[in-house]
């Protein structure tokens, strides 16, 4: 192996695996609680937080860890059980199946008793696991906080 070779090949290696994060603005705040409660009004709970619909459900704004960087999530409740669930801003560069919407249907119909946990109730998806035991666990939390309003 010449020198030069020996030198450069692990800083190429190393910059090809180290991929930068993006961040992908999936759906803004409105967009989001217009899928969750199309035909509500909304009036500001907590600020930049929490809405609630004129319909009678409340939509919450949360962001948990991934891996390394924020995901932004929207949780819509009506009745004490979830309505629907999205993820609005996606930041790591891999592990985004997390959006997949048979993913996010299985939270639909949840209340403040169910289990949520990944691997048993809520499928583990290989590659995002940190992703997804993070929204599982915040939507989890959101449940208890606003699940019995």
């Amino acid at each position: 192996m010449t020198q030069w070779m020996r030198w450069t090949a692990p800083a190429v290696a190393t910059l090809v695996l180290a991929a930068p994060a993006h961040a992908v603005q999936y759906l803004s705040v409105q967009e989001a609680q217009r899928l969750a409660f199309p035909s509500a009004s909304f009036t500001e709970v907590q600020p930049g937080r929490v809405w609630k619909a004129s319909t009678g459900g409340i939509f919450v704004l949360d962001h948990v860890i991934g891996k390394h960087l924020y995901i932004d999530y929207a949780v819509a409740l009506e009745g004490g059980r979830i309505r629907r669930v999205d993820i609005l801003q996606y930041r790591e560069s891999y592990g985004g199946e997390i959006r997949s919407p048979s993913w996010l249907a299985q939270f639909v119909g949840k209340s403040s008793a169910s289990p949520l946990k990944v691997g048993s109730d809520i499928r583990n998806i290989s590659g995002a696991t940190l992703s997804s035991t993070h929204v599982t666990e915040g939507v989890k939390r959101i449940l208890a906080a606003y699940g019995s309003r």
